[in-house]
């Protein structure tokens, strides 16, 4: 699996070349340290997990970096956000020496604190989730898109449970005053089970024993880390009433799988969160493809008071807006198009197209007509509907 294939890479080399600073955050695991070495493989690398070189940088960070060799990989610099200050004074002092500081973060809060108040108009900031469809066709629906998930797959739920202990351990108990791990353990299992549905937060806290602010933080911690993905109501009002919670999912599914405690492909086939699993298949694909290719996040769903949905909304600006409903299913209906064809024709003022996403048969049919205006596609032919309008 090349990391140069990661469809981040070009836009990654390209940004050294006009900025001073590169940032590239995302979740744990998802390949950033890989990623930046594979690209600036002469840079020199310095990991500020090491007790070592962070004991350094906290005891003399100007001592730190004048012992630096530039272009230099500084990773998971949130742990010494004091850097940052620093970084900003050597890059002011050669203003045009480009791609020569290259960092890493894992958790965005404090991370983008220091951005902010150190490095605005100094550094292009990028963000690297899991691996997508695109990327490798080893990204499935059961084994996600964690790339050492996907290169040793025998040992994905070892992986899992270490990194469950590892994040619960080491990235939440810093970013919050979370004492109580168990419960938020019971949290996470009790999350995957929402997948595909509209935040209650009561409905989350009463089960647990904690209160509606801690479910409200708690999920605020999973967002910044990026290991849940909020996707809001559509924004316009078409003379309904609409709700304005956001829906729930996981950006990775094999790790929904896992906190399900589905062991197998078969045993996924058989649940009853085959569909909610599928829906959140298609929400991560869809966020990864506007990530990788530097768009704004612009993914919505639509449901009415009077019972219309609509699985996802993608706003292409210009009034362009893609309709998609997710089918875990290999057998299409025309009934399965309704929804969208109903709010396309509430929605007269906007250029839309809309398609099914299904799962892949042994023949699929490429974009195949479902009804009218109304096409049907498989999860790995999603990103041809981007790429042609």
């Amino acid at each position: 699996m090349s990391y140069l294939a990661r469809a981040l890479a070009p836009r990654l080399t390209q940004a050294a070349r006009q900025f001073p600073v590169i940032i590239l955050t995302g979740p744990r695991r998802a390949g950033k340290t890989t990623l930046l070495r594979a690209c600036f493989p002469h840079a020199a690398y310095y990991l500020l997990e090491d007790p070592d070189i962070l004991g350094r940088v906290k005891s003399d960070p100007r001592a730190f970096l004048e012992e630096v060799r530039t272009p230099a990989i500084v990773d998971e610099i949130q742990n010494a956000p004091e850097l940052f200050r620093y970084i900003r004074s050597e890059v002011d002092q050669r203003p045009r020496r480009y791609g020569q500081w290259l960092l890493t973060g894992s958790q965005e809060m404090g991370l983008m604190k220091g951005v902010t108040e150190s490095m605005a108009g100094r550094a292009a900031l990028f963000e690297l989730l899991p691996l997508a469809l695109e990327e490798t066709p080893k990204v499935s629906l059961f084994r996600g898109g964690f790339p050492e998930v996907l290169l040793k797959p025998a040992a994905a739920e070892t992986w899992f449970r270490s990194y469950l202990q590892t994040y619960l351990e080491r990235d939440i108990r810093s970013l919050s005053a979370i004492r109580d791990l168990t419960t938020f353990r019971r949290f996470l299992a009790l999350l995957a089970s929402r997948i595909g549905q509209m935040l209650n937060y009561t409905e989350l806290a009463t089960p647990l024993g904690v209160s509606v602010p801690t479910i409200s933080a708690w999920l605020g911690f999973l967002d910044i880390t990026r290991q849940i993905i909020l996707v809001p109501p559509f924004f316009e009002n078409f003379g309904k009433r609409l709700t304005k919670a956001p829906k729930l999912y996981f950006t990775d599914t094999g790790l929904a799988c896992y906190l399900l405690g589905l062991e197998s492909a078969a045993m996924l086939r058989r649940s009853p969160f085959l569909g909610p699993l599928f829906e959140s298949f298609v929400a991560s694909e869809l966020l990864k493809m506007q990530v990788n290719r530097g768009k704004r996040r612009e993914l919505y769903y639509f449901r009415d008071r009077q019972g219309l949905e609509v699985d996802f909304l993608v706003s292409l600006g210009n009034r362009r807006v893609v309709l998609l409903e997710a089918k875990a299913s290999q057998t299409l209906h025309p009934r399965m198009a309704a929804s969208m064809q109903r709010l396309k024709r509430a929605m007269p003022a906007y250029r839309t197209k809309s398609f099914v996403v299904h799962l892949p048969s042994k023949k699929p049919p490429m974009l195949h007509s479902l009804a009218e205006s109304v096409s049907a596609l498989t999860i790995s032919e999603l990103p041809t509907v981007f790429q042609q309008w």
